[in-house]
């Protein structure tokens, strides 16, 4: 009698992960392409989180995304990481191989280019300087994207100055850090302007940086996507300006993880933004 194969198996962890849009995105895509397969989001605390990774592989698991706060701790668990993963100091994708290694992986610097070139098809990197607000982890994953990107300079600027000035000390010299309270000065020159901050997001305090810099040929990200239109965004259309929402940042980092899983690169169209939604 001829074994069937084993139904492969993914999901999301962190803590909490109630809120986690990953998994109606993933089970979108497996219907969709009709895979047999599952995505389960985990609650899995730091002190749990080694075993867990070392059990799931044994359970038919052939990879998980990662998400707060165990973005960071991760790196320390896997047995490979990639160049990217190690210059953002975060990995959000793992690969469980075939010969027992964890191989840990960052997408997010790749779904924010792709949701760049989405939203805004003629933005052209070597067309001027970045603005980006926030110094984290989405931060890092931001400018490592950019530069490689060929953006010729990165204005940043944190309301923790220490943290910037960290950025600027492991990307080098195409970093320029601005104090918070010039923050608005950045955006004069800015050819991009991205928020990698929570500011803005439904719960939290609003982003009060001055933006009446903001020219029509300004390109405005992002990356918080709850609400969708953030206070940001709808203070750039009134000044013309092309605007990306934070959903496709998501949608698109989620890509590489479901082909190397499941075997079908997936594409990000309306059903599956309409499915991330839900």
């Amino acid at each position: 009698m001829t074994a069937l194969p084993r139904i492969p198996l993914a999901g999301v962890i962190g803590s909490p992960i109630a809120q986690s849009k990953s998994p109606q995105l993933h089970r979108h895509w497996l219907k969709t392409y009709n895979i047999s397969g599952h995505y389960i989001p985990m609650d899995i605390s730091t002190e749990n989180l080694e075993n867990v990774l070392r059990t799931l592989p044994k359970m038919g698991f052939v990879g998980v995304n990662i998400t707060a706060p165990h973005k960071e701790k991760v790196m320390e668990i896997a047995d490979l990481v990639t160049d990217r993963a190690t210059l953002i100091g975060a990995a959000n994708t793992l690969i469980f191989r075939k010969d027992g290694k964890i191989h840990a992986d960052n997408t997010d610097g790749y779904g924010f280019i792709e949701n760049l070139k989405a939203g805004a098809p003629h933005w052209d990197p070597r067309s001027g300087p970045a603005a980006v607000l926030g110094a984290g982890g989405a931060a890092r994953a931001v400018i490592s994207s950019l530069i490689e990107a060929g953006v010729p300079e990165i204005m940043l600027s944190n309301r923790t100055r220490v943290r910037a000035d960290k950025l600027k000390q492991d990307f080098g010299s195409r970093i320029r850090v601005y104090e918070w309270v010039q923050a608005g000065n950045m955006i004069d020159d800015a050819a991009l302007l991205v928020n990698t901050t929570s500011l803005g997001m439904i719960g939290k305090s609003e982003l009060r940086v001055p933006l009446d810099g903001l020219r029509s040929s300004t390109i405005v990200t992002d990356l918080v996507y709850a609400p969708l239109k953030t206070r940001l965004l709808a203070t750039a259309e009134e000044y013309g300006c092309v605007t990306v929402d934070g959903l496709g940042m998501l949608l698109h980092q989620a890509v590489p993880a479901f082909e190397r899983w499941f075997g079908h690169r997936p594409d990000v169209d309306r059903a599956t933004r309409a499915a991330a939604l839900r």
